[in-house]
């Protein structure tokens, strides 16, 4: 298990939301939980910009064979099977 540094700092919350994760994980995982929901809403964050700062790079000209949705089923099954193939030669 890898060790990391902690700082303690002064957060400021609402007393119904403190005690409503009181509540619901108890008083002794309180900092646990909030570190935890901390995270995700960074991860989310980090994701919603990732697809902002994205939003617009696919062109439909660059991907002609790929303009149908009969075409991206034709694509996906080809690439699964060539994943199939890769993983069965892998664990022979």
């Amino acid at each position: 298990m890898v060790k990391t540094e902690k700082m303690k700092t002064h957060v400021i919350f609402p007393i119904e939301l403190i005690e409503a994760i009181d509540k619901s994980v108890g008083g002794r995982k309180r900092s646990k939980f909030i570190v935890e929901a901390a995270k995700e809403k960074l991860e989310e964050i980090k994701f919603r910009q990732a697809l902002e700062a994205t939003a617009g790079c696919w062109k439909d000209e660059n991907h002609p064979d790929l303009r149908t949705q009969k075409d991206i089923r034709i694509y996906l099954k080809k690439t699964r099977e060539k994943t199939e193939q890769r993983i069965k030669r892998l664990s022979e």
